[in-house]
């Protein structure tokens, strides 16, 4: 078990063992599935986008083949999230904590929901750990219109996806050794992606003390 966390979690392996089709599966289930907020989506596509123009003979399709792929993948994960919470309803407010599921993950998305309002939440969720998982979940407990979910559900994805990539493609273009550097980008990334979480848990938790 520890060792598929292991490579589970790793952009590297990912992209190695399964190519473009295990990269799509595993943003579809960070962003559809309630147990895939433990993936690396952001540094999986960034990596992929890196190595889109660096190593062309893994990933075997041109950028904007890439990019379509993951973008695809991002909205069905976000719709398969929206009808799970459809589905599941205020119940999901009920569930007790388990080995992956936590009321706090809930509780953070929540906040940014009642911060920014649903539809902008449904963008910049993209961009943030936990909150992108269980922010089309909360879209479907609370009722959204299906269409103004899917319009915000299609921005976000697009500015996801095409935003890191593009980052990725880029780079490599600027500075061919990047390659050398990924596990600087990647930690550097984890940092500035996790930072808001981190601010938004540590102020609930002053709130409650």
């Amino acid at each position: 078990m520890l060792e598929f966390l292991k490579h589970a979690t790793d952009p590297n392996s990912i992209i190695q063992l399964g190519g473009v089709w295990l990269l799509c599966i595993v943003i579809f289930a960070e962003t559809g599935l309630l147990i895939g907020f433990f993936l690396p989506g952001d540094n999986l596509i960034l990596l992929a986008g890196i190595l889109c123009k660096a190593k062309p003979e893994l990933m075997q399709l041109n950028y904007f083949t890439l990019v379509f792929f993951m973008i695809i993948s991002a909205v069905l994960g976000n719709v398969s999230g929206y009808w799970f919470g459809r589905l599941a309803g205020e119940k999901l407010y009920k569930k007790k904590d388990g080995w992956f599921f936590k009321q706090k993950q809930i509780e953070i998305t929540k906040t940014y929901y009642n911060k920014y309002g649903g539809n902008f939440t449904l963008i910049i969720a993209r961009f943030l750990p936990i909150v992108r998982t269980f922010a089309p979940i909360i879209a479907g407990v609370i009722k959204i219109d299906f269409f103004k979910f899917m319009l915000f559900n299609i921005i976000g994805a697009i500015a996801w996806i095409f935003g890191l990539t593009a980052i990725g493609y880029f780079l490599v273009q600027a500075f061919p050794q990047i390659e050398d550097y990924l596990s600087y980008i990647f930690i550097s990334l984890i940092i500035l992606t996790a930072a808001p979480i981190i601010r938004v848990f540590l102020k609930d938790k002053n709130k409650s003390t």
